[in-house]
């Protein structure tokens, strides 16, 4: 039987327990392993909003590994230009998420 930790009504969570909730939510983001797997975990996590806006930068992600311009890729996607900046600056100078699990030709690219 799991013991649970009671929390005060109202009280916010600690950076620390917040970072465990995140920990959490990496290990539950690896567990689907097709893609209906995925449209139900991400139907239940997301709103449809929030699920199509992850999508839409994907998207800009890839069309600008692809060498398109800003103008077309916001004429493309819809996304406002402090958005596609954010997708920019990853790319340029971010983990590297984008180029590794999008590519150049939209498929992961294997090392």
């Amino acid at each position: 039987m799991i013991k649970k930790k009671k929390r005060e009504t109202g009280k916010a969570m600690d950076k620390k327990e917040l970072e465990k909730r995140i920990d959490e939510l990496y290990e539950l983001l690896m567990k689907p392993e097709t893609k209906e797997d995925w449209k139900k975990l991400l139907a239940d996590l997301c709103t449809y909003t929030e699920i199509e806006q992850m999508a839409r930068r994907a998207y800009a992600a890839k069309l600008f590994l692809e060498g398109n311009t800003y103008n077309s890729i916001i004429a493309e996607t819809e996304l406002s230009s402090a958005t596609l900046s954010r997708v920019s600056r990853c790319l340029n100078h971010g983990s590297g998420g984008y180029a590794e699990f999008i590519g150049k030709d939209g498929r992961k690219e294997r090392k």
